[in-house]
């Protein structure tokens, strides 16, 4: 089944142009500063275990401020809170290329985030609200392009600039774009009325802000820290349940609140709860892979971290290739297509040694890419499909969440089962023995993301079936009713 092509509107257009500049840096920023920590700590005079807080504090703050976006969006207005978070990263990004300290590095990092974390939730809400359901896949395609080549690029990218002049150039490089990003926003991006009177954003959920905050920023970084200490630190062992707990409280608040920070109730329908477990099970999967193919190459091949982020690039090559076809059939089957060529994809890696031929490593890094691009652009893409207009500020903010902790959790999982296959292989093939070992839970989490995939799958054929049965003809009694 086609989806009938739709021309975009010059100002959908305009929006998606405008939201790509600022979705690109937010993303970046994500992976750009890991291969600058080593150079922070001799420049800064500190520890790498406080120089990590560069990286740890930009996520938290990202994740901490999401869940607020879509109430944020409603009472201000998107484009007024886009303008906002855009001009906070481009600051704190000057800020964090004149900080002196470490200490000041890491402050001004959180504040990027806070920045950095509502541009994608925000942006979302200003192009969904320009495009009809038939275009949102096609929109989709356009959007993940920064969500995939960004991360991918950004070790390379780091790596350049550090290599090339210093760890500053990192954030000089985000003030340009950024400011260029204001301005295009405060000139093309619509404007929108607040909703401030009743049936709109209503008072800001306090209770629920706290504890859904408290939940992902415990979560996020209890399972980053499993993941990098590869056993049970007492950070992450504390962190963690108390996210979870955090979390618990806030699925209770929420359920009855009335006017709650997310709604939780959009779970009730059948295609969004399987579009929104396949982008939390494919985000494990795809980003929790990703992961590993950079550290092979170092750890086994001994190549430098800017060949390494390079030969990530196959990857968004093949992102771009999927994307006409992201929208061209139904988004459920489109996915589970998507994830059967990521597992297909897998399987080669199980088998890595010291010797793989880089040809066939880009090759099957194409591949993924195609796989990324029609898995995880159609669930999100369906997620949105099956909610009306008015419903989309909630339900933004709780994909992008799933998306980021469901990477969080795969990029844990798997880098603590790495840790224990390279545990006593000092040599390149038994450490890269370890990587195909990894590469098999890979090919697991995979298949299970298929799962929710035909379930959506299965969901949009019978909506289609209901769609299309023909309606049983009027008696005499409802024809007579009709004709008074």
């Amino acid at each position: 089944m086609t989806t009938p092509a739709e021309p975009f509107s010059p100002a959908l257009r305009r929006s998606v142009g405008v939201v790509m500049i600022g979705a690109s840096l937010s993303f970046l920023d994500s992976t750009v500063v890991n291969v600058a920590l080593h150079t922070l700590s001799v420049d800064l005079h500190a520890g790498l275990g406080t120089v990590q807080w560069v990286v740890t504090a930009y996520l938290l703050a990202l994740a901490a401020v999401i869940p607020a976006t879509g109430w944020a969006g409603r009472r201000f207005g998107a484009a007024r809170v886009y303008v906002a978070a855009l001009a906070v990263f481009t600051v704190g990004s000057v800020l964090c290329a004149c900080a002196p300290t470490a200490g000041t590095l890491i402050a001004c990092r959180a504040l990027q985030g806070v920045g950095g974390g509502a541009i994608m939730p925000v942006g979302t809400m200003i192009w969904t609200a320009q495009s009809s359901k038939a275009q949102m896949g096609k929109v989709m395609s356009l959007i993940a392009i920064p969500i995939i080549l960004a991360p991918t690029l950004g070790p390379a990218v780091g790596g350049l600039l550090i290599q090339g002049i210093d760890w500053r150039a990192v954030f000089w490089l985000n003030v340009p774009f950024g400011v260029a990003g204001v301005v295009l926003a405060v000139r093309l991006l619509p404007r929108e009325e607040p909703q401030v009177q009743g049936g709109g954003a209503g008072r800001l959920d306090v209770t629920g802000l706290v504890l859904a905050s408290a939940g992902i920023v415990g979560v996020t970084y209890g399972l980053a820290e499993l993941g990098a200490a590869a056993g049970p630190d007492t950070a992450a062992a504390v962190a963690l349940p108390v996210g979870l707990a955090a979390l618990a409280g806030f699925a209770a608040h929420a359920l009855r609140a009335q006017r709650p920070l997310l709604d939780l109730r959009l779970y009730g329908g059948r295609a969004f709860t399987a579009a929104s477990v396949a982008t939390f099970a494919l985000g494990a999967a795809n980003f929790g892979g990703m992961i590993l193919m950079p550290l092979y190459l170092q750890t086994v091949r001994g190549d430098g971290v800017v060949l390494a982020g390079l030969l990530l690039a196959p990857t968004g090559l093949g992102a771009l290739l999927s994307a006409p076809f992201t929208d061209r059939y139904g988004a459920g089957i489109t996915a589970f297509t998507g994830a059967a060529v990521l597992a297909v994809s897998t399987l080669p890696f199980v088998f890595l040694t010291a010797t793989t031929p880089y040809a066939l490593i880009c090759l099957v890094m194409v591949v993924r890419g195609v796989g990324f691009g029609l898995s995880v652009i159609p669930a999100m893409t369906a997620a949105y499909r099956a909610l009306p207009p008015d419903k989309i500020p909630d339900a933004t903010p709780q994909l992008n969440v799933l998306q980021r902790v469901g990477g969080a959790i795969g990029t844990a999982v798997l880098t603590v089962i790495l840790n224990g296959r390279l545990h006593g292989h000092p040599t390149p093939a038994g450490r890269a023995d370890g990587f195909g070992t990894t590469f098999v839970w890979v090919l697991a989490i995979t298949v299970a993301a298929a799962v929710p995939t035909l379930v959506l799958a299965r969901t949009e054929r019978r909506a289609r079936r209901r769609a299309d049965a023909p309606r049983p003809e009027p008696g005499p009694e409802e024809v007579a009713e009709a004709t008074r």
